[in-house]
């Protein structure tokens, strides 16, 4: 019998939310199904969790949306404090068309979601990775998150989900021509991915197994 997942989507407009249960219903996992559930806008949203009757198993929440000024709900972040109080095993993922800095590092600081991403980095295949990586219970950062993390925290080195099985086959001894085998990417890209990690790392033209070992002094491995 599929495992069913109850997704809550609160953005302000209708045919973004469409969208978005367009594509999870397309999820390539079909031992998994989904039931929707809808707001839209930060009153009807409140309304969403506060008179749940279900437990959402995630939700993706957009950050600026219509405001419920009588509760104190402003924005989407407002919602996700909500959700962390009443419904705490729920995965969030906020969405915001808001790539900068000050804002990204806000978003982090108060509510660390599972997922965070900026609407312009978002596809089809981000979409459905996203979900994959959420419902695992791992971090999923978009591509203008993961950049703005590594401008700004030298310290550590962020990378995205196939950047971390990527290291974690490399890791494994596997050659990196062989990893399509385990993962949905071309070769090529692989290599590309690689150096760049290299690069990040400051250890260009090592070896692969040294950049497998670097990541993981580093925190970088899954």
């Amino acid at each position: 019998m599929p495992q069913n997942i109850n997704v809550l989507i609160v953005d302000d407009h209708p045919f973004i939310i469409q969208g978005y249960k367009n594509v999870i219903k397309l999820f390539p996992d079909k031992n998994i199904e989904f039931t929707f559930y809808e707001a839209i806008d930060c009153k009807s949203g409140y309304e969403a969790v506060i008179n749940a009757k279900v437990k959402y198993d995630i939700a993706f929440l957009d950050v600026s949306m219509p405001t419920y000024e009588e509760k104190g709900i402003n924005t989407g972040e407002d919602i996700a404090k909500l959700l962390m109080r009443e419904i705490p095993e729920c995965k969030i993922v906020l969405l915001t068309m808001h790539s900068e800095s000050l804002k990204v590092q806000s978003i982090i600081d108060e509510i660390d979601p599972l997922g965070l991403i900026i609407k312009n980095d978002l596809g089809f295949d981000s979409m459905i990775l996203a979900l994959q990586t959420v419902l695992k219970g791992d971090k999923y950062y978009s591509d203008s998150v993961i950049k703005f993390l590594n401008n700004q925290q030298k310290e550590k080195v962020y990378v995205d989900v196939i950047d971390r099985q990527i290291l974690l086959y490399l890791n494994k001894g596997i050659n990196y021509d062989d990893i399509p085998l385990y993962i949905s990417i071309s070769s090529s890209s692989v290599k590309t991915r690689k150096e760049h990690m290299k690069e990040l790392l400051g250890i260009e033209g090592c070896e692969d197994r040294e950049l497998a070992e670097v990541a993981k002094d580093r925190g970088m491995l899954l």
